[in-house]
């Protein structure tokens, strides 16, 4: 009887998110596809049958989650229990230890001792961050749904353990220790800690680096010459943080035998005065396959579940490949980038240059393809996105934890829908969350002289809350009230989008997932604002 075996890792989103540069996203997402390429290929060498996912040869985008089949051996084997244990334990863990090796070492190689006038001591802090960044799950079973089930079931016990440190923490997350020669110095103890001294060597180290990585290599080919700066001599980046934003550096790519990476230049967003540069505004849109889960579990209980897996699994890859490389593909206008598609889930940036930013309807408008080209897979599933509009000061991290965020919402009010999330400069956001057949409304907009001005109904609807209408008072519970204000908001929708209050107010659950008429009273308002700021 055929045993099959289920195994992912993690921290997966939280390891690619904690970035500040769109270098780190690439990096990041470099490195779990690298990961993922070489658990399948240890698998393959084996002779194991690779179930999931499909297109094996093809490491980029390559899904963190595998499905594998073992004609040898029973599930309860405690032979291939062992060899599933050696096999997801020792891949990643020898693979990711290359890769810190080979960062470490052409840090070292780069800028020897005498260059600095300190010693290199934080071997051990390597070491640490090979053993402990990475937690591995596996499970197996008889049949595909119990291998799924007892990974699930491993992966509520967990083992993590983060590695200890003393000093000052990253300028990114704040939360590890900043990477630098002396990190780890036998003699470094907390009570006689000369903090000045310290910090004259990490700017001394950051200094030189920044250069380091700016200098092209007089040999290397020009596509090898990635654009956009690698690192900010300001800036203090933990172990791996600088791992990630020194994997697209060509040399230790191809070191690592990583894919190939087309020239970028990071995001300018912050305004700079001193070159007199505005600023400009993103679109960061986050999405995601709904229910794949339940439509894996679906497959898997049907007779051929092998076959019906391993076709959605590489009909999902080759969507993604294709959505990737149709986004990015430099013959086009550059719209900005995918950062990622590694199936059913994604991650992109629409931008361009804040001489010739993208408008927000530019933005809009790509958006209401998107299911179009997203049911070119053929699989039966919808689309979640979550698409923040981000401001230009606010923190990259930040406004990916918005991305997540929106993103989430639009799957908890019903699925088959986008989250818009305009994100100022202060932190604060409004949101509108719109199943996608749905979209039209922003284009059936008129104002009262029949054109587009969204400043129109803007005033309305703030002279109408100024008056306590539209949105009900928070201590209010009074239904009449409620549908009161209902009416002036549907009677706005009337005069406004083409007559459409009745269709909505009809369409209520599936526009809020809820019958509530104050719900639906936020709906309204929220397209509103939302509508102001992007179609203006």
């Amino acid at each position: 009887m055929p045993v099959y075996a289920a195994t992912t890792f993690s921290p997966v989103q939280d390891f690619i998110e904690k970035s500040r540069k769109l270098r780190d996203l690439y990096g990041g997402s470099i490195i779990i596809s690298h990961l993922s390429a070489r658990l399948v290929k240890a698998a393959l060498a084996h002779n194991i049958d690779i179930i999931s996912p499909g297109m094996p040869d093809f490491p980029t985008g390559m899904p963190n989650r595998i499905l594998l089949k073992n004609n040898y051996f029973d599930s309860n084997n405690q032979e291939f229990q062992e060899w599933l244990e050696n096999w997801t334990n020792t891949t990643i863990l020898v693979e990711w230890k290359k890769v810190l090796t080979e960062c470490q070492n052409w840090i070292q190689e780069a800028i020897p001792e005498t260059t600095l006038k300190i010693n290199y001591t934080w071997q051990r802090e390597w070491l640490l961050w090979g053993n402990h960044t990475w937690e591995i799950f596996w499970g197996a079973g008889n049949t595909i749904p119990e291998a799924m089930e007892d990974l699930e079931d491993r992966k509520l016990s967990r083992n993590w353990t983060a590695t200890n440190w003393i000093g000052e923490s990253s300028s990114l997350t704040g939360t590890d220790a900043i990477a630098w020669p002396g990190l780890a110095d036998k003699d470094r103890n907390p009570i006689n800690l000369n903090y000045e001294d310290e910090k004259l060597n990490i700017d001394n180290f950051y200094e030189i680096l920044a250069e380091k990585l700016e200098t092209k290599n007089a040999n290397s080919k020009k596509e090898e010459e990635i654009e956009g700066k690698f690192i900010d001599p300001n800036e203090r980046l933990s172990i791996p943080e600088l791992t990630k934003r020194l994997v697209t550096q060509h040399q230790i790519r191809k070191r690592l035998e990583l894919r190939y990476l087309e020239s970028f230049t990071d995001i300018v967003r912050k305004p700079e005065p001193e070159k007199n540069q505005p600023g400009q505004w993103t679109g960061w849109f986050m999405g995601d396959g709904d229910r794949v889960g339940k439509y894996l579990k679906k497959l898997a209980e049907l007779p051929d579940a092998e076959e019906k897996i391993r076709h959605f699994s590489e009909e999902m890859r080759e969507w993604g490949r294709k959505f990737m490389n149709g986004f990015n593909n430099p013959r086009k206008v550059k719209q900005g980038r995918v950062i990622y598609a590694g199936g059913d889930d994604f991650l992109g940036v629409i931008y361009r240059t804040p001489q010739n930013p993208v408008q927000p309807i530019e933005a809009l408008e790509w958006l209401k393809t998107l299911p179009e080209q997203w049911e070119k897979h053929g699989c039966d599933i919808t689309l979640s996105v979550g698409f923040v509009w981000a401001a230009p000061s606010v923190p990259q991290r930040d406004v990916l934890q918005h991305c997540r965020t929106a993103e989430k919402k639009a799957k908890k009010l019903g699925r088959d829908r986008l989250t818009i999330r305009v994100l100022f400069n202060s932190g604060r956001f409004i949101d509108w969350t719109c199943p996608w057949d749905y979209l039209h409304i922003l284009d059936d907009y008129r104002d009262r002289e029949g054109g587009k001005n969204w400043t129109h109904v803007y005033n309305d609807l703030e002279q109408l809350k100024a008056r306590h209408a539209i949105k009900p008072r928070p201590e209010s519970n009074n239904t009449e009230i409620e549908n009161t204000n209902l009416k002036l908001a549907l009677a706005l929708i009337n005069l406004y989008f083409q007559n459409q209050g009745d269709k909505i107010k009809q369409d209520r659950k599936k526009l809020v997932d809820d019958n509530s008429s104050e719900k639906l009273l936020n709906w309204i308002s929220d397209l509103i604002l939302v509508g102001w700021q992007m179609c203006s």
